[in-house]
């Protein structure tokens, strides 16, 4: 039996894997992936595609942790320099507020994440729900496009 010439087949493989990135010398993003599959050859650019789930940890200067992001799912564009993460994303920033969507993409070059999907922000005092989201990769200054909804959340309300 012959094996299909168009079939598409990972150039590398890995389990359990953890990439840093650094610059200048500085730790700036810490990645773990539980499975990942690279593609480098015959496809038009190169892709990185973590099936079983990603978690990435972002260092501001003085290489302490800004700010993290979970997902089940990834998908690296080498060219681009983009990731799309999906399926029950989470990220969490510095002060605590969480947010927690669907789909999200992570702009590397222009240090930028954003959806058009479904937002839910937890913060120490609201929870801010709205269709699109854009900030910094931080998650420290953002903007939801169509707001639907904040509930604000008092202290009785997580000691029943």
């Amino acid at each position: 039996m012959a094996i299909p010439g168009n079939k598409l087949s990972p150039s590398q493989t890995g389990d359990s894997v953890t990439i840093l990135y650094t610059d200048s010398a500085l730790l700036k993003i810490m990645l773990k992936a539980n499975r990942l599959l690279m593609f480098e050859n015959n496809v038009s650019e190169p892709l990185t595609i973590m099936p079983k789930g990603v978690f990435v940890t972002f260092f501001d200067a003085e290489e302490k942790i800004s700010s993290t992001l979970r997902a089940n799912y990834g998908i690296r564009y080498g060219h681009s320099k983009r990731m799309e993460v999906k399926y029950d994303v989470e990220m969490i920033n510095k002060e605590g507020k969480k947010l927690n969507t669907e789909h999200l993409i992570w702009d590397e070059q222009n240090k930028r994440i954003y959806t058009k999907a479904d937002i839910k922000i937890t913060t120490a005092t609201e929870i801010i729900m709205g269709k699109g989201f854009t900030s910094n990769q931080d998650f420290t200054k953002y903007e939801i496009n169509e707001i639907t909804g904040i509930l604000k959340l008092k202290d009785k309300d997580f000691n029943e």
